[in-house]
């Protein structure tokens, strides 16, 4: 099965999760694309949900569909969120933020109740860190950010976007991509980051993720 049948089967099993009356948060990306768009199926059939969304992307796309959209101005707590990552190790630790809506992404799961990720197989590793930790950072100053960023033993690189400009985050920020290797203490490492004056959030999710639904190449879904 090519990688968009797994990130649908994967997606579908998530929002079997969603009941009537939830408040529900709607990740960024390839694969939770894909739970949103289930989700706007089963509002058709008659569920009824308000969704908060993690990025500008994933809530123009839920408006488009007729999805409700709500904010934390009128909730206080996220019933469920479905999201996806770039890696998981078995016990559910994740980098996120190649989609660049990290900072969103880690606010709307700290107010969740039940955080769903959903990934096919070959997002899943024994050890975090083939996958660059991306790391959103004030725009003034970036370069010196850099530098302490590098000091913890990265090579780095702020994120360019398509026409090779820096990339700007929905919250103005840029996106440094650190490269740290394969990540032997990961609460450690997202204490360090976050330690350093200019960093506003990393894409280290640790004891965030209550369960991680992975759709392997056969067709069969695992749940960790």
């Amino acid at each position: 099965m090519d990688a968009t049948v797994l990130k649908q089967l994967a997606a579908e099993k998530a929002v079997e999760y969603v009941k009537n009356g939830m408040v529900v948060g709607l990740g960024t990306g390839s694969t939770a694309y894909w739970a949103i768009q289930f989700l706007a199926k089963r509002i058709q059939q008659g569920l009824s949900i308000q969704c908060i969304a993690t990025s500008t992307q994933s809530d123009e796309l839920a408006r488009s569909l007729g999805i409700p959209m709500t904010n934390f101005a009128d909730i206080q707590t996220i019933d469920i969120t479905i999201d996806g990552a770039d890696e998981t190790t078995s016990d559910k630790q994740l980098i996120k933020g190649g989609g660049a809506a990290l900072l969103r992404e880690k606010i709307v799961a700290a107010a969740t109740k039940f955080y769903i990720i959903i990934v096919d197989e070959n997002k899943v590793v024994e050890k975090l860190g083939k996958f660059k930790i991306p790391i959103e950072v004030v725009p003034f100053g970036y370069e010196a950010t850099m530098r302490k960023i590098q000091q913890l033993g990265a090579n780095v690189a702020v994120r360019l976007n398509k026409a090779g400009k820096i990339l700007e985050t929905d919250n103005h920020n840029f996106i440094i991509d650190a490269d740290f290797g394969l990540i032997e203490h990961p609460q450690k490492l997202h204490q360090q980051i976050n330690e350093i004056v200019g960093v506003v959030e990393n894409g280290l999710f640790i004891n965030m993720a209550n369960i991680v639904i992975v759709a392997h190449a056969n067709g069969t879904i695992e749940v960790l």
